[in-house]
């Protein structure tokens, strides 16, 4: 697979998580709201449709981007742990595969951007 065939894929990716995550929103403004977790589920949203454009449109600050969409995952899940919403290893889990995702594909994506210059 060549590098433009993997961006796109990537940028599909991350427009598709973050409508994924967009749609968790509406269920969590019924009832009582808990800010933190609607913050960090909006965060999740915005930043994955905006790294997907970013990495579409081969900008520059896609990579910055992206790892802010790992963080907010990793934050969301260490949130939920303290809002019991999920167990400890689970939330363990979730934060470190998401920040090894994010350091594997912004290396990706900035060493692709550095290759078209």
């Amino acid at each position: 697979m060549n590098r433009s065939t993997g961006l796109l894929l990537i940028a599909i990716s991350l427009a598709v998580f973050g409508t994924y995550r967009a749609l968790y929103l509406p269920g969590m403004l019924v009832g009582p709201v808990v800010p933190l977790l609607l913050i960090g589920f909006l965060l999740q949203a915005v930043f994955g449709i905006v790294a997907g454009v970013g990495v579409w449109r081969g900008a520059p600050w896609a990579p910055l981007v992206i790892v802010l969409l790992g963080v907010s995952i990793a934050a969301t899940a260490l949130i939920e742990v303290a809002l019991g919403v999920i167990a400890f290893l689970r939330a363990l889990l979730d934060a470190g595969v998401a920040l090894i995702v994010t350091i594997v594909v912004a290396r990706y994506v900035r060493q692709a951007d550095a290759s078209r210059t």
